[in-house]
């Protein structure tokens, strides 16, 4: 693998998945370049980093935040939205290459989670070129992510506008397993636990928005 990739992982007070992830990052995408993005004060998962050796860069505030501040302190051509619940499995980059081309600039990883994603219809971690990383969200060139959400529907927005763009194609056989409370392959901890706040406030949000990218179709 080149470094024609960038792994972007916002973090927070998970110290304990530092690890895993990189093993399975060296293990199918060894020439990967991986960023943490972690907020201040978060003083085990610095550490955890650290003891990796892996980069790090420190942002205070939410994953949208922290996916667009990891975007603009990278050049990789490629870049990926990721998180620190998930876990890459062999082939995947090759599998979401193999659906990039004309107009195509984001393209959906299979988590084995989400009923949306592994229909084709969503993702929650994407390939994306930077190419189209700088084309912004529907209404804010600058950003790639809206940051307003507090995590939730973040993603909807995005795979919604790439839609409406027709930029998005979903890559089946590219495996990016999520570790979620919900599908049983991760324990409910304290930022789990949170989400249903979150999406009230995210669906929101998303509801008010959609009409700047749904009329566009």
């Amino acid at each position: 693998m080149s470094a024609e990739l960038a792994i972007l992982v916002p973090v927070l007070r998970r110290p304990q998945n530092v690890r895993p992830l990189l093993e399975s990052i060296r293990a199918t995408t060894p020439g990967a370049r991986v960023l943490f993005i972690a907020d201040p004060g978060d003083t085990a998962e610095h550490a955890a980093i650290a003891a990796e050796g892996a980069e790090m860069l420190i942002v205070k505030g939410n994953y949208a935040k922290k996916i667009n501040r990891g975007i603009a302190a990278t050049d990789e051509p490629l870049i990926f939205q990721g998180a620190d619940d998930i876990r890459f499995k062999p082939g995947w980059l090759e599998a979401a290459k193999a659906k990039l081309g004309p107009g195509i600039g984001v393209v959906g990883t299979n988590d084995l989670n989400s009923k949306r994603v592994m229909a084709g219809t969503h993702a929650d971690h994407a390939l994306i070129t930077r190419e189209y990383a700088e084309v912004g969200t529907i209404d804010d060139p600058t950003k790639t992510l809206h940051e307003a959400y507090p995590h939730e529907y973040v993603d909807d927005e995005f795979i919604e506008t790439a839609i409406s763009r027709d930029a998005f194609v979903a890559a089946p056989d590219s495996i990016v397993e999520h570790l979620h409370p919900h599908s049983g392959k991760a324990e409910v901890d304290e930022l789990y636990s949170k989400a249903g706040r979150r999406m009230l406030i995210g669906r929101q949000i998303y509801r008010w928005r959609r009409r700047k990218w749904a009329k566009k179709r």
